[in-house]
């Protein structure tokens, strides 16, 4: 294994929204950055690719948003959602910031536009992006390249090297060669391990066998995994998962959100044997699309 000699200040394994995020804060307060993607250009920013909107709070009406949405009201839909089931502090963060992300994305070069008609309340709620996630995602590594921002692409990240709980360097695959990279700080923000089958199964299952993995293939787990072996505290259910009802006929990976379902609260859903198994219309469409993933799994033959 070689070493690749040159030290940065922060080193950001990921290439999705939220390490481009953490890249652009520290190269904008002057850190030396460099990040690490393991998907190809094309393919570049994970799962962030496929998103659409951001729910954000405000006090007042915008040029994209309609009326008033609060922190207070967002924070009570993050815990009903979750079922109380939530870190209250850092939900009451999340939802006290939300309300700096549109001007911030802006200042970056991110477009946003106002909700269609006839989308469910979330002209009141949710900022849509202009062009998607893929142009978000643009917008952000046009603006990491401006500023100096370092970024390989196909660049695997293997294993961690951590001394004493402190992260000492990485090790990195490219083009069949393994290097050592050092840094001062990483950030580790390199998705979930929804594209790896083997780890699904111990979570779900033989049901795992038939899921279909919207998202990239790339979020494998595998820096999930090594932080958990080194001792990082894990939080939260492994089976709980933002899983939507997607069309069966998707592909096995990376079919996106065109492949989600929409039409379940203008219906009825039903399993293999015909019956109903949960209220279709429990709640408005917005705040529980994301339970019925979970739910079809859970039916016999994982289809509904």
């Amino acid at each position: 294994m070689s070493s690749s000699g040159a030290r940065y200040d922060v080193l950001v394994i990921g290439g999705g929204n939220a390490g481009l995020s953490a890249a652009l804060t520290a190269r904008r307060l002057g850190a030396r950055v460099l990040v690490l993607e393991h998907a190809p250009r094309a393919l570049r920013g994970g799962n962030s690719r496929h998103t659409r909107n951001l729910r954000c709070a405000h006090a007042a009406p915008t040029q994209i948003l309609t009326d008033v949405y609060t922190e207070e009201e967002l924070l009570a839909d993050l815990e009903r959602v979750n079922q109380g089931e939530t870190d209250e502090a850092l939900a009451k963060l999340v939802a006290a910031r939300s309300t700096q992300c549109v001007p911030w994305m802006e200042a970056l070069g991110a477009r946003f536009q106002a909700a269609l008609r006839g989308t469910l309340q979330l002209a009141r709620t949710n900022a849509f992006f202009l062009g998607g996630g893929t142009a978000l995602m643009n917008s952000y590594y046009t603006a990491a390249e401006k500023l100096g921002v370092d970024v390989r692409y196909d660049a695997e990240v293997t294993r961690l090297l951590l001394r004493d709980g402190a992260f000492e360097s990485a090790t990195v695959r490219a083009a069949g060669v393994e290097h050592e990279l050092q840094a001062n700080a990483v950030v580790v923000a390199s998705g979930g391990f929804e594209a790896n089958l083997d780890w699904l199964r111990e979570a779900w299952g033989d049901a795992a066998r038939n899921f279909l993995i919207r998202g990239t293939p790339y979020n494998t787990g595998t820096l999930l995994r090594a932080l958990l072996d080194a001792g990082a505290a894990p939080v939260g259910d492994p089976r709980e998962c933002h899983a939507v009802a997607i069309d069966g006929r998707a592909p096995k990976f990376d079919g996106g959100i065109v492949t989600r379902l929409d039409c379940v609260p203008l219906g009825i859903v039903v399993d293999r044997d015909a019956e109903r198994f949960y209220d279709e219309g429990e709640d408005a469409w917005p705040k529980r699309y994301a339970i019925w993933g979970k739910l079809v799994a859970r039916q016999p033959g994982e289809i509904a």
